[in-house]
């Protein structure tokens, strides 16, 4: 909770300083795009604090992103799918490739940080060659389907600003996670195999299975952000559609309290790093920051945070001995 608060008053100082410098920044079309982005990320940043409590990473987030997200207008505008299928299908894949993950890291013992890096690889480069590196999206069609990710919901003047539709589906999915974390055993397996494998497999936890689920949750979940983003901007380019958006979502986690080295998590304090991360890169536009240092604050971010964590740590473990 204290770490919590520490984000809600670098999040309200950042927003309260980019605004001082640029009044566009409250303007209710900046908010909604700023909503918009934060809950699309927040589904990437969810994803992976599932693993890194597991003490593991999954740096293929892009690439599922990319893979899932260009394969959509792929199937359903040049393949002839119906969308239903399309969706049932690329979920089913995203499943699939979380499992493989899974299986690598706890059968054959490989590292998950080689696995996810070959992924990461590998699924762009499917993307590409079955896209035929071309462009892909709806054109004009499919408005509906579009609309889950285009659409707000009118406030009708109580608010300045209409929300959303993917907040929605961010917000039920993080109370979902929340839930599982916190009031299931899964939740207390996956914390338990964070702190210590060895001592969870010894209590009769089946870490093997935990660890699986966790990166099939990851990849779903980075799944399912892949088709909101494409419904969202309908053109996406397979060579760079979804690049480094694993740093945002591992940043985010971090910054929400998601220790990398196991055992700890909060969602509450993903989806705060996640809000807190789209303010700074909407900073860098309305302020005309090069956004060549785009990459160079997200990093000083991701540096800060697990510098931060473990002073707390080292804080807390002496105030304990002593």
């Amino acid at each position: 909770m204290k770490k919590n608060l520490g984000l809600i008053v670098l999040l309200v100082a950042a927003s309260a300083f980019t605004y001082l410098l640029n009044d566009r920044f409250l303007a209710p079309v900046n908010i909604e795009n700023l909503l918009r982005r934060t809950a699309l990320f927040s589904l990437l940043s969810i994803g992976v604090s599932f693993v890194i409590t597991s003490a593991g990473i999954d740096l293929s987030i892009g690439s599922v992103v990319c893979l899932v997200g260009t394969l959509l207008p792929y199937l359903v505008v040049q393949a002839g799918w119906s969308w239903p299928a399309g969706l049932g299908a690329l979920l089913m894949l995203a499943a699939g490739l979380g499992l493989m993950h899974g299986v690598l890291v706890t059968k054959l013992r490989l590292q998950p940080f080689i696995v996810t890096l070959c992924g990461l690889l590998l699924y762009r480069g499917i993307a590409r060659g079955v896209t035929g590196d071309q462009t892909q999206g709806f054109g004009l069609e499919f408005e509906g389907l579009r609309s889950v990710a285009t659409g707000k919901l009118p406030t009708f003047g109580f608010l300045p600003v209409e929300i959303p539709y993917v907040v929605f589906i961010t917000l039920a999915v993080a109370l979902l996670a929340g839930f599982i974390m916190a009031r299931t055993p899964f939740g207390l397996f996956l914390r338990a195999i964070g702190r210590n494998e060895v001592a969870a497999r010894y209590s009769g936890v089946d870490t093997d299975r935990v660890k699986i689920i966790a990166y099939m949750l990851c990849s779903v979940l980075a799944g399912v952000g892949g088709m909101l983003f494409i419904l969202d901007v309908n053109s996406a380019q397979p060579s760079d559609f979804g690049n480094f958006y694993e740093l945002y979502a591992i940043a985010a986690a971090v910054l929400g309290g998601c220790s990398l080295k196991g055992g700890e998590s909060s969602i509450v304090g993903v989806i705060i790093g996640a809000t807190l991360m789209q303010v700074l890169r909407n900073a860098i536009v309305l302020l005309d920051v090069p956004t060549q240092l785009e990459f160079a604050i997200i990093g000083g971010v991701i540096l800060g945070g697990a510098a931060a964590e473990e002073i707390v740590r080292r804080t807390a473990a002496r105030a304990a001995a002593a």
